[in-house]
């Protein structure tokens, strides 16, 4: 099987939830990082548009992170999302998290630190060429700006995140209150997989598919707001998701 490209913000949530399907279900890339802004080129130039991931592989170009897993899931025979009514919540719950959590923790989250000019940098350099890291040190003011404008951070913008965020952990948190182990029931699909990487930004899971700064360097408002995420049954499992699955890799028809 060729090795596919997928470029990718490195520290971005919907990158993770494609990066941890593609390692899953053993489907070889190589990633290619870049810094915001910038990276629109580079997504536009594969025949993609300016968000990412964008996955391109022999094939075409896949260009959503949900069009990523269900690539991943042929791979490994439909188990990633399993089948019948398991593969029908997977997708519906999959749906969910995209559309009213990845939105909310990366807003929420950026708020805290866009005015942390080397830590927002830092975030994005490793593996992104040294000439895209100076632009993007350089230009960091005007890009902070596009940043805050495109997704509409500001205090009252957090605010209305933080509170959806808190939402779909209270889903989460009463849907696993019968003991499940798994979003929707005894096994690891594209619902949990989805689940973990879009709540990570308020989480800080140590085996994030991306380095992130420790707990301890972030400010004391985002660190008391991780501390609250994390202290649910929701943060709780993404945790566990985390240390237990995200190293796992699937046998090919298993």
């Amino acid at each position: 099987m060729p090795t596919y490209r997928l470029i990718t913000l490195g520290p971005s949530h919907y990158c993770e939830k494609a990066r941890w399907a593609l390692a899953r279900c053993r489907v070889p890339f190589r990633e290619e990082p870049h810094v915001p802004l910038i990276h629109s080129a580079h997504t536009r130039k594969a025949g993609g548009r300016r968000s990412v991931p964008v996955l391109v592989t022999d094939s075409g170009t896949f260009a959503d992170s949900t069009d990523i897993l269900e690539l991943c899931d042929r791979q490994v025979s439909g188990a990633l999302y399993g089948s019948g009514e398991t593969r029908r919540q997977a997708r519906d719950l999959e749906e969910y998290f995209d559309e009213k959590l990845g939105p909310h923790t990366r807003r929420l989250v950026y708020f805290h630190v866009l005015d942390e000019k080397q830590l927002v940098v830092d975030l994005f350099a490793p593996g992104v060429s040294r000439s895209e890291r100076t632009a993007f040190d350089l230009g960091f003011v005007a890009i902070r700006g596009l940043m805050r404008k495109g997704m509409k951070i500001d205090r009252a913008g957090a605010a209305r995140s933080r509170e959806q965020a808190l939402a779909v952990f209270r889903d989460v948190s009463a849907r696993i209150s019968d003991g499940r182990r798994y979003l929707t029931g005894d096994r690891f699909t594209a619902a949990d997989l989805t689940f973990a990487s879009l709540a990570a930004p308020v989480i800080l899971p140590p085996e994030y598919g991306w380095p992130l700064p420790p707990l301890s360097s972030l400010g004391a408002p985002l660190q008391s707001e991780v501390r609250h995420f994390r202290d649910s049954p929701a943060g709780e499992l993404v945790l566990r998701l985390y240390r237990e699955e995200r190293g796992q890799v699937l046998a090919i028809g298993e």
